[in-house]
């Protein structure tokens, strides 16, 4: 688990702990645990689940003692992702949000970038980013483009078939589980569905009631394993800041939250948890000063983790500049220094290190850095994709039924 300062957690600097609780190991320990109960029936036996995660993240799953043990007598279980609801932000409006407050809670990592694209795709491959090579909400797919991982498209529009998601996304999802997924109806077939839902049998909600109602059906058909994603709690932050527009959400997330509860059957298992916290960012991005931007090719990343990709032999030059003008608000940091610290996860391949930048650019106070290119319909309030505690830490909520 992490340390944190009481005086200003957003100015942390947290490297997730891909060893240990941390969402790259979470659903093959969830799914071993599953398993011992099912013993095979319509699941994988937990010793081959154990073999193939093992295998593939080099964690074992039978010793993550951070899942609570009560999982182990299920058998069926439901993971819910509530995208952009870190613990931090959680744990203080617990006192106004019942069915979650009546939930077990512990505080895992995200991963780096803690950003939905890369978190998503680790906790459905049971891999880090290093691993299964989703780095970045923008992240570089040639010698000069960049893809929106989200949207899966470059800058110069081409389509998803054009990306190849089994390509850029090619560690194989649900390693054997083939899961009940229910997801937002028009995420269905998009290319980012593609490469961190694949393997698994897509059944679309279009509201918060059709979550309710699809995790109902499928359990009682006898689904050993339901995902299930949700995006209003990010949705809102973005545009609304952590305040009343936020909290109203919360409240009826927790409305949500104690439907889904009362339906489980006996034997059923409740995980949820987060792909990444949130920092208000009240001010205008910082724009990069002129003598960077002279030596910068283009950029890639989020506003908070941003990579500069530098024309040649200007990365000194560049490392010096940004240190100076930023490094009050930011750590600056070269390609090889992310790969070497394990900030991604270990063992990062040299295909995977391409799509990265030549300097990244990590916030360590609630600032953003302005790209051009990386723009959306309305100013960002709430961001996320750096290395503070209110960005990695996120809850891990358990309920069991009896």
């Amino acid at each position: 688990m992490m340390e944190t300062n009481s005086h200003d957690p957003r100015a942390d600097w947290v490297v997730p702990d891909y060893g240990g609780a941390c969402l790259s190991n979470l659903l093959p320990a969830l799914a071993y645990k599953v398993a011992l109960e099912r013993s095979g029936d319509r699941f994988p036996t937990a010793e081959r689940i154990r073999l193939r995660t093992t295998r593939g993240s080099g964690v074992d799953p039978s010793k993550a003692t951070w899942v609570p043990e009560e999982f182990a007598g299920c058998r069926q279980l439901v993971l819910l992702v509530l995208d952009g609801l870190g613990y931090n932000q959680l744990v203080t409006r617990l006192q106004y949000l019942p069915n979650l407050a009546g939930l077990n809670l512990s505080r895992i990592h995200s991963v780096a970038p803690t950003t939905t694209a890369s978190a998503l795709t680790s906790i459905t491959t049971g891999r880090p980013p290093s691993s299964h090579g989703v780095v970045g909400y923008r992240m570089r797919v040639g010698p000069s483009e960049v893809i929106n991982t989200l949207r899966w498209m470059t800058d110069r529009k081409e389509s998803r078939w054009d990306l190849a998601p089994l390509k850029l996304a090619p560690v194989e999802p649900f390693f054997g589980l083939s899961p009940a997924v229910v997801t937002k109806a028009i995420f269905g077939n998009s290319g980012f569905s593609t490469a961190h839902l694949r393997g698994g049998r897509n059944f679309g909600w279009r509201t918060q009631s059709g979550i309710v109602s699809w995790i109902q059906e499928l359990l009682k058909d006898g689904e050993p394993l339901v995902y299930v994603y949700y995006d209003g709690v990010d949705t809102t932050a973005h545009e609304f800041g952590l305040r009343e527009k936020y909290e109203r959400e919360l409240e009826f997330l927790d409305y949500m939250i104690g439907a889904i509860v009362d339906a489980l059957p006996p034997g059923v298992g409740l995980a949820i948890t987060s792909d990444h916290g949130q920092v208000e960012v009240m001010e205008e991005p910082f724009q990069l000063p002129g003598e960077v931007l002279s030596n910068v090719n283009f950029q890639s990343g989020e506003g908070r983790f941003r990579w500069l990709h530098l024309r040649s032999k200007s990365l000194e030059t560049v490392v010096d500049a940004l240190g100076a003008s930023l490094g009050e608000v930011a750590r600056v940091m070269t390609r090889q220094e992310v790969v070497e610290q394990g900030i991604f996860g270990p063992d990062m391949g040299s295909d995977f290190q391409r799509r990265l930048g030549d300097v990244a650019l990590i916030a360590t106070q609630p600032v953003a850095f302005f790209d051009p290119l990386d723009t959306g319909p309305f100013e960002l309030v709430c961001r996320h994709g750096a290395l503070t505690a209110d960005e990695v830490a996120v809850p891990l909520l358990s309920y069991v039924t009896q």
